[in-house]
């Protein structure tokens, strides 16, 4: 009787540890938030119509990260109002990560001193790594009577009030640069934003724009199509796709030297191991020698690696030169409807 008894106890504490086991199976192989993540597909949302440059690394970026996710990675393109549909978009989001940004530095270093913004650019949004980074170019439509700045500048003196250029958005370095060659020339060229590179580009072609400071991404395949004439580039160096292509410094002005990179940008609330997450694929997929080389056609170089700590710290050094600069410039935010 004591046998059976000793039996039946020791059977039944044998069943009572094995359910606990299996009660607590699922807390000790349950994936952490990171791990799960992400659980659906991730949408990159740019300021920039499709075709742009924003477009073309945010896919280069989007097609990466699809592989190594598992996951639909969607580029949707939100043009207009110098980044901030975008931006609004981005913000209204979760942070969960499942919502990224693709935008230039320009989003915190220039445009908040040229535009209103409802967002605060040090809080609000943080970089996860630069992806690509370039001078601009300086271009023009071919029937333009001028090879070089020195000539463009006697252009534009030779018809005051009546040269214009164009700029991918106002308040980014494709409109600033403009201003600082005015200040710098002493002419009066007439700013005309636009909704990105593609349609800019077309009106400059077009003839209804004479000139306009763009990225390499869209301007070098028609420059070298004939279509555009190239003029400078900005930055410390010449552009390798553009090597007879002088710097603005060459030319005398060496005030022009701006140099622009796009980056992915996050919520700063989404979680920390998730924003690790992101940016270790990152990092992986613009490293690929793939992307590296497509990098490098369209005119780029990539991106620095530096930590998000130091790409922050960057840029708020960044916009407060670029504040300091369009001060003095006598450029005041505005409604961005104004």
């Amino acid at each position: 009787m004591k046998t059976l008894f000793q039996n039946t106890r020791r059977a039944a504490l044998g069943t009572l540890a094995g359910a606990a086991l299996l009660a607590a199976a699922p807390a000790a192989f349950a994936q952490t938030p990171a791990q799960a993540w992400p659980s659906k597909p991730v949408r990159i949302v740019i300021g920039a119509p499709p075709g742009g440059t924003a477009d073309i690394v945010a896919r280069l970026l989007a097609d990466g990260l699809q592989k190594e996710w598992g996951q639909p990675v969607i580029v949707d393109a939100k043009p207009g109002a110098a980044g901030m549909i975008a931006m609004q978009d981005f913000l209204g989001q979760p942070a969960d990560g499942h919502t990224l940004l693709v935008s230039v530095n320009a989003l915190v270093t220039e445009i908040p001193h040229v535009i209103k913004v409802r967002f605060d650019p040090f809080k609000d949004v943080k970089p996860v790594a630069d992806l690509a980074r370039s001078g601009l170019v300086f271009v023009g439509n071919p029937a333009l009577p001028a090879k070089n700045v020195p000539e463009v500048v006697a252009y534009v003196k030779a018809n005051p009030g009546k040269v214009s250029y164009a700029s991918y958005s106002a308040g980014t370095i494709s409109h600033t640069m403009g201003l600082e060659l005015n200040k710098a020339a002493g002419i009066d060229m007439t700013h005309v934003p636009y909704k990105g590179s593609p349609p800019a580009l077309q009106d400059v072609m077009g003839g209804h724009v004479a000139l306009m400071f763009d990225g390499p991404a869209t301007s070098i395949p028609m420059v070298k199509g004939g279509k555009l004439k190239a003029f400078a580039v900005s930055g410390p160096k010449r552009n390798p796709a553009l090597p007879d292509v002088p710097t603005f410094a060459e030319q005398g002005f060496a005030v022009i030297d701006d140099v622009a990179w796009m980056g992915l940008w996050i919520k700063p609330e989404v979680p920390a191991d998730i924003q690790a997450k992101i940016r270790q694929a990152t990092l992986k997929v613009m490293a690929q020698p793939a992307v590296q080389t497509r990098l490098t056609e369209l005119g780029n170089d990539a991106g620095s690696g530096a930590s998000p700590e130091d790409l922050s710290k960057s840029l708020r050094a960044a916009s407060d030169k670029q504040g300091a600069t369009l001060r003095a410039l006598g450029v005041k935010p505005q409604d961005l409807g104004g």
